[in-house]
C-alpha cells in the first residue's frame, strides 16, 4: 500500500523567553523572524519535537508548557504548514542563545519592540498569550521543576544540581 505525501507538514515551535523577558526569534530565508521550532518528525511527540528544536537552534535547554495556538498557512506557494506552538519555559536561562546553522541570525525582543519585528501572525499572536500567561519556572535540585506554584518533576534531559552552592538568587535552582 502506498501512503499519499500529506497535504500539510506539521511544524511545532516554541515561545521561550530570557530572564529580562526578552523574546527569542530567529531569522529565517525569507528574512522574516520566527519562533524556534521544527518539523514533526515520526515517532516524536510536539512536545519532544519542540523541546529538541529549541536546543538544536539556541542552545537553551526548555520544556514544553501549555499550548499556545494551532494555525495553517501557506509560507511559500504551494507549501501549507500547519503549526502548533508551546509556551516553553527556559531550563537553562543563563545559558547564551547560539543560532544555529539553519538561521541567519538570533535576536531577544522586548515587547516593546515586537510591533517593529516582521514575522507571522501566528507567531506574533502566540508570543502575546505566552507573555500575558508566562509562568515563573525554578528549578531545585532533588524536588524538580516549580511552575505556576506546583511542583512537577524534572525533565530526565535537564535533570542536574546547581553549580553553585552558597548562592541566593543567582540561578534558575533557586
Amino acid at each position: 500500500m502506498t501512503h499519499a505525501r500529506p497535504a500539510y507538514s506539521v511544524y511545532v515551535r516554541g515561545v521561550t523567553l530570557s530572564l529580562d523577558l526578552r523574546v527569542l526569534l530567529l531569522l529565517n530565508e525569507r528574512d522574516e523572524w520566527e519562533l524556534p521550532g521544527g518539523r514533526l518528525e515520526r515517532g516524536e511527540s510536539p512536545e519532544q519535537c519542540v523541546v529538541r528544536e529549541i536546543a538544536e537552534e539556541s542552545g537553551w535547554q526548555t520544556m514544553a508548557g501549555p499550548l499556545l495556538d494551532v494555525w495553517s498557512h501557506e509560507p511559500e506557494p504551494g507549501r501549507s504548514v500547519l503549526t502548533v506552538t508551546y509556551g516553553c519555559p527556559v531550563l537553562t536561562p543563563h545559558a547564551i542563545p547560539v543560532p544555529s546553522d539553519g538561521h541567519r541570525q538570533l535576536g531577544l525582543f522586548s515587547p516593546n519592540e515586537l510591533h517593529r519585528v516582521r514575522m507571522h501572525e501566528g507567531c506574533r499572536n502566540s508570543v502575546t498569550a505566552w507573555l500575558k500567561a508566562a509562568p515563573t519556572v525554578r528549578m531545585r535540585a532533588g524536588q524538580g521543576v516549580l511552575m505556576d506554584g506546583r511542583w512537577g518533576p524534572t525533565p530526565p534531559a535537564t535533570a542536574r544540581a546547581c553549580p553553585s552552592p552558597a548562592h541566593t538568587t543567582c540561578c534558575a535552582c533557586q
